[in-house]
């Protein structure tokens, strides 16, 4: 279980590879809204959940780090905050109509945070649970988008502009979480080193067995995960 980011712009070459290798056992991917997939990890309809978080682990099992995201803003050539050729300020974004995630109209949301703490009261033409509506909208003229940088591409958005997002949005982790009880086969365990290289599947066997603590190693960014998954 997991989100649409995860299940449409991450998974793919995970699952793919973990395919080829068990070409005996099928996946069964549930794409759900942030805030539909820890609760549906903890009724049982899920072997593992994939979430993200600003700071703390999310609960709900063992919380193993994948890797860290930034946000990035999208906006149509010839766009305002095109020309500045540069990361804009949360005033200048404030400035214009956002479009963003479902999940940032929420009150805890790290986004509306940061525009709160600063005074500001942005205004949000749209919000959507898919990233490709958001740039869809973005495309119409709608509004500034705000959302995930594994989103978006060079190559398929190249009709689009990517900046940085402003630095004070804090950086996002995502994670694996396996319930504690739950007992996973070896082809989940390579499920989750095809999306974090960096993980030992004997570590995440000894953490999940109770036998070792949650020692994890430093999650790479989502700019050298990709690269060396490209590579």
């Amino acid at each position: 279980a997991t989100t649409h980011t995860q299940a449409r712009f991450v998974l793919p070459p995970a699952i793919g590879a973990l395919s080829r290798e068990y070409p005996q056992v099928g996946v069964q991917l549930q794409s759900l809204p942030d805030n539909d997939v820890l609760p549906h990890l903890a009724k049982g309809h899920a072997d593992i959940a994939i979430v993200s978080s600003v700071g703390t682990a999310p609960s709900g099992g063992h919380a193993v780090p994948l890797y860290r995201w930034r946000r990035v803003v999208v906006v149509p050539k010839g766009h305002a905050l095109a020309a500045a050729g540069r990361a804009p300020s949360l005033d200048e974004l404030a400035a214009h109509p956002i479009i963003s995630y479902h999940s940032s109209s929420q009150p805890e949301s790290s986004l509306r945070r940061a525009f709160t703490e600063r005074g500001l009261e942005p205004t949000v033409a749209m919000t959507a649970h898919d990233a490709d509506l958001i740039k869809t909208y973005v495309r119409t003229g709608l509004g500034v988008g705000i959302l995930a940088e594994m989103a978006v591409s060079a190559v398929a958005d190249s009709d689009l502009v990517a900046l940085p997002a402003p630095a004070v949005l804090p950086e996002c982790t995502a994670w694996a979480v396996v319930p504690k009880e739950r007992v996973l086969r070896r082809y989940a365990f390579d499920l989750l080193r095809h999306v974090a290289p960096q993980l030992d599947r004997h570590d995440l066997q000894r953490v999940l067995d109770g036998h070792q603590a949650s020692e994890w190693p430093t999650p790479p960014s989502w700019v050298a995960l990709s690269q060396a998954i490209t590579n």
